[in-house]
């Protein structure tokens, strides 16, 4: 008789695997994603010093007011906007390559708008 696993635990132990593999330092920090079901959120973390350098979510009031016209944060639209965001806060701070860590979730979608507009606005993964 198999347990069936929940859609979450997967992702976290997907997470977790993925995470042997991928790390950041301070010369190329981890462009981490987090994405709910209304919203998605990146951070970018310096692995080394334990320290999120920056950070962009749908979450955020200059954000929402992009996102109000798509009635949501949680669509590729929404994606797009803070993965412009988290490029621009990055280059702001000198930084230009990352690590990309896409959170145990498959590249498909909003993890893959918001990766494809942050390579877009300059950085480099």
């Amino acid at each position: 008789m198999s347990v069936r696993t929940s859609r979450k635990e997967a992702r976290s132990r997907r997470h977790i695997r993925l995470r042997k593999k991928v790390t950041g330092n301070a010369e190329r920090p981890r462009l981490s994603v987090f994405k709910s079901l209304r919203h998605i959120y990146a951070q970018i973390i310096d692995d080394t010093a334990g320290k999120t350098i920056l950070c962009a979510s749908t979450l955020e009031p200059e954000i929402k007011k992009q996102t109000d016209k798509a009635k949501s944060g949680g669509n590729v639209e929404g994606a797009k906007i803070v993965g412009e965001i988290i490029a621009e806060r990055a280059l702001a701070n000198g930084i230009k390559k990352v690590v990309f860590d896409r959170g145990g979730n498959i590249y498909h979608g909003r993890v893959a708008a918001l990766a494809e507009a942050a390579r877009k606005k300059g950085l480099d993964f």
